[in-house]
């Protein structure tokens, strides 16, 4: 492989993956397209390097054309077969493996060695999740890949914690190949543009088959529009056919789904948070980027509210939390968070201003009566810390947390 010398580590993936390493598991990095799971490969095979200079590498890297003759499973166990060593700890990193037919087989025939130690990327959920729970049960961990959080964005670009800069993270999204371009706006949103064609072309029409390109752009733009607003697939059918663009309910599904599938979108589903149960319909989108989420519905000012609500969810997945909708007597609480047996619950608004406005998101989480941390996270800098015992938050501050209390 080409020597990759001058990356910027991604030090809370690397502290995830680093303890298995020459473990007999496959360690399976999944993210959107440029998110960075190559650059996370290479950081690894610098440490793996480190460890041993003796090591043997293996790296396929499947949009590189050097590798175009890897089509299928055999190929791939062929290719590999001719590059191990014996009496050595071989270490293969296979990225974008997705495309390659089969793959599964020959992950499951190579994972037979002790001596070979296991890496793969892929940019399409339902495949990798399908073929792996299926053909490799227990015996792989996955690691979700996500755009630059806040600080990561700060550290990239060396940039100060300040409002302006928070601003451009709003704005550009934290694609990691961002720190290449001038941070102009023309610049950056082609580049986004180019990125989210690519998605829609490669990760969800050809890889779906689907027909209905201009319906589903119609869709993405949707959503895109409509961030956090509670829906299922009939009332956005329903909403489209209004517009004289006829859909059923079951294509809206197909579609959403492929979507989720590349990771363009993530679908939230609502919990009873009394009931302690999912409900079957409804569900909540937000976008992988907000970058690309800006380019598909414009930079709008009256959508700031929804672009802070989509921020801080995806803070919440970076920070390694399973995250709901919830309603609580009649009351929605914007995010329910598990991780590690232990719950937080997040309401997130643009100001506190207005008292009704600060009766409303703190009144909801009031009427959630376990003893888990309630928070408010605001655009509010201004407002005070708490507000009848429930913490308050200002969104930078938040965004600038690695560990949520």
């Amino acid at each position: 492989m080409k020597s990759i010398k001058n990356f910027i580590p991604r030090q809370t993936y690397i502290a995830k993956i680093e303890p298995f390493i020459d473990k007999q598991i496959i360690k399976v990095l999944v993210g959107h397209r440029r998110v960075g799971k190559s650059y996370l490969l290479y950081q690894l095979i610098a440490i793996i390097e480190k460890m041993n200079r003796n090591n043997n590498i293996i790296y396929i890297n499947k949009e590189d054309i050097a590798f175009d003759e890897i089509k299928n499973y055999k190929q791939l166990y062929d290719y590999v077969s001719s590059k191990l060593k014996q009496n050595v700890k071989n270490y293969i990193f296979i990225d974008e493996i997705q495309l390659i037919n089969d793959f599964h087989i020959a992950v499951k025939s190579l994972l037979l060695d002790e001596n070979n130690d296991i890496y793969i990327t892929g940019s399409n959920a339902q495949m990798l999740s399908a073929d792996l729970a299926n053909e490799l049960g227990g015996r792989y961990i996955e690691f979700p890949i996500y755009s630059l959080s806040y600080l990561e964005f700060l550290d990239f670009h060396k940039l100060e914690d300040n409002d302006i800069s928070l601003e451009k993270y709003i704005h550009y999204g934290g694609l990691p190949y961002l720190i290449h371009l001038p941070m102009e706006n023309d610049v950056v949103l082609e580049y986004l543009r180019s990125i989210y064609s690519t998605i829609i072309l490669k990760d969800v029409v050809m890889r779906k088959n689907i027909r209905n390109t201009y319906f589903l752009e119609q869709l993405t733009k949707f959503l895109a529009n409509n961030i956090g607003h509670l829906f299922s697939a009939k009332s956005i059918s329903d909403f489209l056919k209004s517009n004289n663009d006829k859909s059923s309910s079951n294509q809206v599904s197909e579609y959403v789904n492929a979507l989720t599938d590349s990771f363009l979108i993530h679908s939230v589903g609502r919990y009873d948070i009394v009931g302690k149960r999912l409900f079957e319909r409804g569900e909540k989108y937000y976008f992988e980027n907000m970058g690309i989420c800006n380019i598909i519905a414009g930079y709008k000012p009256q959508d700031r509210a929804n672009r802070l609500e989509n921020v801080v969810f995806n803070h919440l997945l970076f920070c390694g939390y399973d995250v709901k909708v919830g309603t609580a007597a009649g009351k929605e609480i914007d995010f329910v968070c598990e991780k590690g047996g232990e719950k937080l619950y997040v309401q997130v608004t643009l100001e506190l201003s207005r008292e009704n406005t600060i009766e409303r998101e703190f009144g909801n989480l009031l009427q959630i009566k376990d003893n888990y941390p309630k928070i408010v996270v605001s655009g509010e800098q201004s407002f005070e810390n708490s507000y009848e015992g429930i913490k308050h938050i200002y969104i930078r501050d938040f965004l600038s947390k690695d560990v949520i209390k």
